[in-house]
């Protein structure tokens, strides 16, 4: 009888292949004995959305991105979401235009990718318009990614029962992986 060409036998199953989500990287299985398993991703983390509301306290999660997507070789792809509703002051008139955001917004990305690009990224950017997380959910979708990086403000448990966590909501609906870089000083609750 003669054996296999990898010299295992034809029952052995120390290598398997697992797809996890559907349609992503595929991950190889190795037994290193029976009683533990280590997974390990084929083609690894490629593309790598930084979801950020480019203020400040997101620079946490910014700098997180860029030295993971340096230190991967991967590509960066920030997003960032313009909120119309979140534009409104009590009693419907708005504080400031969608426009005027955009414009700052575009300028703050413009200097992540400048940044990023110092530092041997390749750097992309995006600004949508909508729900911040329902946005986020579906660009890391529609773009394809490996890895969401999203900041948490530091509101605490009271703040994302009263004004909702989009770190929350993209850690609950996004196929892929997602980090959340807390906030300079921000406690775990």
């Amino acid at each position: 009888m003669s054996s296999p060409p990898s010299g295992r036998c034809p029952n052995d199953r120390t290598s398997r292949r697992f797809a996890y989500p559907p349609a992503a990287t595929a991950m190889t299985a190795v037994t290193e004995s029976p009683a533990m398993s280590v997974i390990r991703p084929k083609g690894g983390i490629r593309r790598i959305l930084l979801a950020t509301d480019l203020s400040a306290a997101s620079e946490g999660a910014a700098m997180q991105a860029l030295d993971l997507a340096r230190d991967l070789g991967a590509t960066l792809l920030i997003v960032s979401v313009i909120d119309a509703g979140s534009l409104r002051l009590p009693g419907g008139r708005s504080a400031l235009r969608v426009d005027q955001v955009r414009l700052g917004r575009e300028a703050a990305a413009q200097d992540l990718v400048t940044r990023g690009r110092a530092m041997g990224v390749a750097v992309n950017f995006l600004i949508w318009e909508g729900d911040a997380g329902e946005s986020i959910v579906e660009a890391a979708r529609s773009e394809q990614v490996d890895l969401v990086v999203v900041g948490s403000h530091g509101r605490g448990s009271v703040g994302r029962f009263f004004l909702g966590s989009v770190s929350d909501f993209v850690v609950r609906h996004a196929a892929s992986p997602v980090l959340v870089v807390r906030a300079r000083g921000e406690l775990p609750s």
